[in-house]
């Protein structure tokens, strides 16, 4: 018998991409040996890959992008190398994002800005941009942050993609983040959500007042074995959530901010307007 070695995700930066690549070369039936092959590299890369070693150089990303090619992975395997590799990620965002890419349900509700799944890219660099003009990030930390996000949205596109409910509070839409001609390209994205089938797009307006059930933005995931997964953002500042009475208050309160929030289609003349009005 092979001695098989087992794989602990918290050994290192690296142990979770290794571990997700070892669950989804077992899942797809296929030997090291036969993957080596199939993406064009050594056999003892693949094991390297996987035992994800702390004093060496990692694994590439095109081997990265190989295997969730061949895999069919929706491009998971890629996200978690970017996110191993990302240096201008809030504290506890790379470990939702691993998180995030394999959801069977998304929930979000944000403040201010769009949530970042349905940003534009060009809505997205502006954003970074002004990070990088206050001097909180270098020029390479934004195009790591934008680059990110987009695999991130990639996996929207996999065979098995979550359903997303978005609640965006109405300040979202009458932020001008990046011009009219950003704004017009994300307005036109958020109409065009409408037309997937896993996407609901609602919108939190200001007449909500005090009965708005969050004061800041929430990502509240529900995963493949029904358990839920918390994410919230203050300034400047990550928080992973894992307690579960917690979790269900978050998830009682998210129903609480469904019902609250326009309808669908109210949501979608509400967007309409919001571009109207930036153009007087």
């Amino acid at each position: 018998m092979v001695n098989r070695k087992e794989l602990d995700p918290t050994s290192g930066p690296w142990a979770p991409f290794g571990v997700q690549l070892r669950r989804s070369r077992e899942a797809a039936g296929i030997t090291q040996a036969k993957l080596a092959k199939l993406v064009g590299v050594d056999p003892s890369y693949v094991s390297y890959a996987e035992l994800a070693p702390l004093d060496r150089t990692p694994p590439s990303e095109a081997f990265a992008r190989d295997v969730d090619r061949v895999l069919e992975t929706g491009g998971t395997l890629h996200l978690m190398w970017l996110q191993a590799k990302h240096s201008a990620l809030l504290e506890g965002f790379p470990e939702y994002a691993g998180h995030e890419a394999r959801a069977s349900e998304i929930r979000i509700f944000e403040l201010g800005v769009v949530p970042g799944l349905l940003q534009t890219e060009a809505y997205a660099g502006a954003l970074a941009l002004a990070d990088v003009r206050r001097r909180d990030i270098t020029p390479g930390q934004a195009d790591e942050r934008v680059s990110f996000l987009l695999a991130r949205q990639k996996l929207l596109l996999r065979k098995t993609s979550p359903l997303i409910h978005a609640v965006m509070d109405e300040g979202c839409l009458r932020r001008v983040i990046g011009g009219p001609k950003v704004m017009r390209e994300q307005f036109e994205k958020l109409e065009q959500q409408y037309e997937r089938g896993n996407v609901v797009l609602q919108v939190a307006p200001f007449s909500m007042g005090e009965h708005r059930p969050f004061v800041s933005p929430v990502r509240l995931l529900t995963l493949p074995d029904g358990s839920l997964f918390g994410y919230s953002e203050s300034e400047g500042r990550g928080h992973v959530e894992r307690d579960d009475v917690r979790l269900l208050d978050w998830r009682r309160r998210y129903d609480r901010l469904q019902v609250g929030a326009l309808a669908e289609l109210a949501t979608l003349e509400l967007i309409r307007a919001a571009w109207k009005d930036s153009h007087g």
